[in-house]
């Protein structure tokens, strides 16, 4: 439980700093995410679902 609120913190912190840093850019972003068909986004999200959870199980050793 403590690793997945670490990872919540992490998440919470990259976001924070990309909206501080360059807000225009985080605007854009989100206009074209808004723009994406529903299917294309449950594709990228799936994709990045798996893809987060095989870097974590590499970076924890668990292989």
């Amino acid at each position: 439980m403590f690793d997945f609120i670490a990872a919540l913190g992490l998440v919470f912190a990259i976001e924070g700093i990309l909206f501080a840093a360059i807000p225009h850019l985080a605007k854009d972003a989100l206009r074209s995410a808004a723009e994406t068909p529903a299917d294309r986004m449950r594709l990228i999200g799936l994709g990045s679902a798996v893809l987060g959870v095989l870097l974590v199980w590499l970076a924890r050793g668990s292989w």
